[in-house]
């Protein structure tokens, strides 16, 4: 009986000394929650209290046995600690990817990733693809990963097949129903519920990121950094119910690239992923939606300064799990050594 109650006072500790929340991009209504497991890995436990822990990956991407607690990795994907995780190399017929072990469940999210893609020479290809599906670390012809998914696939396209008038690299939105293939031979146009042009993509000389935010039965945004440094463009704005944007209530983060006789190398550097919500209940479901198309490309053009946290709160909070966890301990120990003289 003490075990569970010592597990559950850990975790609530635990959970106290998480950040604390902020206003979303200036947006007083709307909180964010940076939910960072990586930071708490004491706290495994608590994934059965938490169903909305979003998953956040950075340097060294790797835990002490080399192996990542949060995401699995396959096929030609190099991971290198201190640099990048590399999904594809500089050389043709290549396939990798990365997919979290740990569901998504949240219903209004963002999710912030930076990457590159670089390589040799004036021609290359392919792209790489990021993914809410429900399918996951399954290896295959889109982009390197399955086709026939269901969920929300991001392409990164790079080389151009036949697709006239459009300019490239391109990147587009596809919703799959589990049913229907990828349009490979018009790099998606079949597929397409959304997408944009961004020359200058690839090779970028500053960190080039993808910005995507979903709130649920209502917008489905995705914003690029490529053209300056804190400077972002909106790719973007999908709105229900116009348009189907219904992730699966439960999906899996993934990201996968792919190489055929033209090649690049396909890396990801960080994924930074925060849980959103409303303070008057906008932003969850019903009436009413996210923030307007052109609240978005506003906030998508200009900086806005963050808050400063509050250490002194911070400090406190951690002070306050640290005493739990030393209580904990002298209150199982004294358990402990009453259990052992009540056997004489």
């Amino acid at each position: 009986m003490l075990l569970p109650r010592l597990s559950s006072l850990l975790c609530l500790a635990g959970l106290a000394t998480l950040p604390v929340t902020s206003a979303y991009n200036g947006d007083e209504n709307i909180k964010s929650i940076p939910l960072r497991l990586v930071l708490a890995p004491h706290l495994d436990f608590c994934l059965s209290f938490n169903a909305n822990i979003l998953v956040d990956l950075a340097q060294p991407y790797l835990d002490s046995d080399f192996q990542s607690r949060w995401f699995d990795f396959g096929g030609d994907t190099i991971i290198r600690a201190d640099k990048y995780i590399r999904l594809t190399s500089d050389r043709p017929s290549q396939q990798g990817w990365i997919f979290s072990r740990v569901p998504l469940t949240a219903t209004n999210w963002e999710i912030e990733v930076e990457f590159k893609i670089h390589g040799e020479g004036n021609l290359h290809g392919d792209g790489f693809a990021m993914w809410l599906t429900k399918q996951r670390a399954t290896q295959g012809p889109v982009f390197g990963s399955t086709d026939n998914f269901e969920g929300l696939g991001i392409f990164f396209d790079t080389y151009k097949n036949n697709r006239p008038g459009t300019s490239f690299p391109y990147v587009m939105a596809m919703m799959g129903d589990g049913k229907t293939p990828y349009d490979q031979a018009h790099d998606g146009k079949a597929n397409e519920v959304a997408g944009c042009s961004a020359r200058g993509l690839r090779g970028a000389s500053i960190p080039t990121k993808a910005r995507l935010t979903y709130f649920q039965d209502k917008s489905l945004t995705l914003d690029l950094q490529y053209k300056s440094e804190d400077t972002w463009t909106n790719c973007f704005t999908l709105n229900a119910p116009e348009t189907n944007i219904a992730i699966p209530a439960v999906s899996y983060l993934g990201f996968s690239a792919e190489t055929g006789e033209l090649s690049d190398n396909h890396d990801i550097i960080s994924v930074k992923a925060q849980n959103l919500y409303s303070i008057g209940g906008s932003a969850g479901t019903g009436s009413g939606r996210g923030p307007s198309t052109n609240d978005r490309q506003d906030r998508a053009r200009v900086k806005v300064p963050k808050e400063k946290g509050g250490w002194g709160w911070f400090l406190f909070k951690l002070l306050l799990f640290l005493g739990a966890v030393v209580g904990a301990y002298v209150g199982f120990t004294m358990y402990r050594t009453r259990q052992r003289y009540s056997r004489f």
